[in-house]
């Protein structure tokens, strides 16, 4: 029997055998008695007047405070696996249920980010942001796949109001499945993910999307730079995972894997990622975070 005849029973045998490690949990203050409900949050940065800068400054400060669900906190583990100089490498790594949200476990509405903004709260949660191969392997191992709920592209894509009207659309959908929080859920959101493809061929730093899967396990959205870092839509989602990772068992990080030139395959499609969004962006001619 060869190596990748082997590969299940390995697979198998590994998680075992004291792979499985504990549950991951996200630390946040506890959520305040008085914080806003998704939709009365929605409501309150839904003011036209308001800059697309200053509704993000609202969105990481309400996470900052804790206004998360309670489900929001459990992350929840992924697994794959790799042979790599005829061994078998298995990677674990723990990602949020769901994608950004606000509120509380019954009323929460999603946040699409700016890549910029969301590399800050990542990293002050001690996250990252997927890669692609990560989000192909976050909608196989999903709990609860939704069908995703386009709506026509227009300028107000851009705008909360379109941003509350998509949230409807998800909830509906969630409530017709009888999908409980807390389960991974995928397909309802574009990832906004690590790529060597942040610097476009004219040096311009852009925001990289992938996913929004169908039913079939396709992706909707191919890899795709095509916007500048502060474009943000509805249809962007933004996937927390943990920056401690698991490999074959030992304790390593993201960072590592993804520079390593040996186990990068386990994380990225794309070859070695050496550096994450925020650096690429602050040591770019944009100095995009304040």
């Amino acid at each position: 029997m060869n190596i990748k005849q082997l590969i299940p029973v390995l697979f198998f045998f590994l998680m075992l055998s004291g792979f499985s490690g504990n549950a991951q949990y996200l630390k946040l203050p506890k959520r305040p008695v008085n914080a806003l409900s998704g939709s009365a949050f929605a409501t309150a940065i839904r003011d036209a007047s308001l800059s697309p800068a200053a509704r993000e400054q609202r969105i990481l400060a309400e996470v900052e405070s804790g206004n998360v669900p309670v489900f929001y906190r459990n992350f929840l583990q992924v697994t794959d696996s790799l042979v790599i100089e005829d061994k078998l490498f298995l990677i674990k790594y723990f990602v949020a249920p769901d994608y950004l949200v606000v509120g509380s476990d019954s009323d929460y509405f999603y946040c699409p980010l700016t890549v910029s903004a969301a590399q800050r709260i990542a990293d002050k949660l001690k996250c990252s942001l997927p890669t692609r191969k990560m989000s192909d392997r976050i909608y196989q191992s999903a709990d609860v796949k939704l069908s995703p709920e386009p709506i026509p592209p227009s300028m107000q894509m851009i705008t909360v109001p379109v941003f509350e009207e998509h949230n409807r659309l998800l909830h509906q959908q969630l409530e017709r499945m009888g999908a409980k929080p807390g389960k991974l859920i995928a397909g309802n959101k574009k990832d906004v993910v690590l790529s060597n493809q942040i610097i476009s061929r004219d040096g311009t730093p852009r925001v990289v999307i992938y996913g929004w899967h169908k039913p079939d396990g396709k992706a909707i959205q191919p890899l795709y730079n095509g916007h500048k870092y502060d474009w943000v839509d509805y249809s962007h989602g933004i996937r927390l995972i943990q920056n401690k990772v698991y490999l074959n068992g030992s304790q390593t990080t993201l960072k590592k894997i993804l520079k390593s030139d040996k186990f990068h395959g386990l994380l990225s499609d794309e070859g070695v990622i050496d550096q994450s969004f925020l650096r690429i962006l602050l040591n770019s001619k944009n100095k995009l975070l304040k």
